[in-house]
């Protein structure tokens, strides 16, 4: 029943911390009913009870002006309650920012519309943040580009990601699964794609995971990884596969066009070839094609050569298909 109830507030409870943010949330929110009921029910029965009514005779009230109780009353209470709320307030807010020494540090990168995971083994992933359950976990956020916010929900726990500075903070899962990740600030025209998920597993998968991190698609025929790739690193946030318009040209179209000259906003073309879409990867501003905005950024370190190989194949095969 207290889990029922639970979730139709808020989503499961994953971090260490998560419990004692909803229950602070539920003396708040009981104490209000409390008080409103209170404040309601007195209303309604002090109306009927000394409502005016046909027949009776106009009289003055009690010359009485104060009643030391219900004003000693009137302040003790909220009195109490403010200093409850305030002193559990504390020692959650401070449990939520004191990162465990023992943690490990991911760094996050947000840009438009992707998060990148960089992990201390090395290695990076995109859209998927993969950690350990049981063991504290220390965020430092950054962005690119504009102001996005990185938001858990089942860990209770949001940060603003800024240019130019760091934030911090830190999460330890009790629990294993894959649970959402969202940016909670508007970053833009794709801002409501910019979502992905973080996986808890035991710490002896992590571990396994982190030692074949890039190298478990080195089987894969090359426009099959691309593929998956396409997802995985964010590019169908801007760009399709059905010949419709997103925020960047659809892949379909630039398969459709290969060999053919693309013109670009600075009254510039090239032809629609291997390297075009290479630089069009890495160098994402200097060729903006006429009629979109350059809001792409760059992948630059964020794929391999293979991976470039393999999306430039992935591209070329869609006219086929």
């Amino acid at each position: 029943m207290i889990d029922r109830l639970n979730e139709f507030f808020f989503p499961k409870q994953v971090s260490t911390f998560a419990s004692d943010i909803d229950n602070l949330f539920y003396f708040i929110f009981y104490s209000s009913v409390v008080l409103m009921a209170i404040v309601v029910i007195g209303m309604v029965v002090f109306s009927i009870k000394y409502r005016f009514k046909k027949g009776d005779k106009v009289r003055l009230t009690s010359s009485k002006d104060h009643d030391n109780i219900l004003e000693s009353l009137f302040f003790i209470i909220p009195l109490i309650l403010v200093s409850i709320t305030f002193v559990w307030g504390i020692r959650s807010y401070l449990k939520m920012i004191i990162v465990p020494d023992d943690a490990i540090e991911i760094k996050v990168t947000g840009q438009s519309w992707f998060w990148t995971f960089d992990y201390p083994e090395g290695g990076t992933s995109l859209n998927e943040l993969v950690v350990p359950s049981n063991t504290p976990i220390k965020i430092l956020l950054s962005s690119k580009d504009v102001l996005h916010s990185f938001f858990i929900p089942v860990m209770r726990t949001k940060m603003d990601a800024l240019p130019n500075r760091y934030n911090i903070m830190w999460f330890e899962a009790q629990e294993e699964g894959v649970y959402d990740i969202f940016c909670t600030e508007y970053c833009g025209t794709a801002h409501s794609q910019m979502a992905a998920k973080v996986i808890v597993m035991k710490p002896k998968q992590y571990e396994e995971w982190v030692k074949e991190l890039g190298s478990g698609d080195d089987d894969l025929p090359l426009d099959e990884l691309g593929e998956k790739l396409y997802t995985k690193k964010a590019c169908n946030t801007c760009h399709t596969l059905d010949g419709s318009d997103l925020v960047g040209p659809s892949y379909l179209e630039t398969s459709r066009m290969w060999g053919q000259t693309r013109n670009f906003e600075d009254g510039s073309s090239a032809v629609i070839d291997e390297n075009y879409i290479r630089k069009s990867i890495l160098e994402p501003q200097s060729q903006i094609v006429a009629g979109y905005q350059g809001v792409m950024p760059t992948y630059q370190g964020l794929l391999s050569d293979r991976e470039l190989d393999a999306l430039i194949a992935f591209l070329k095969s869609l006219n086929d298909k």
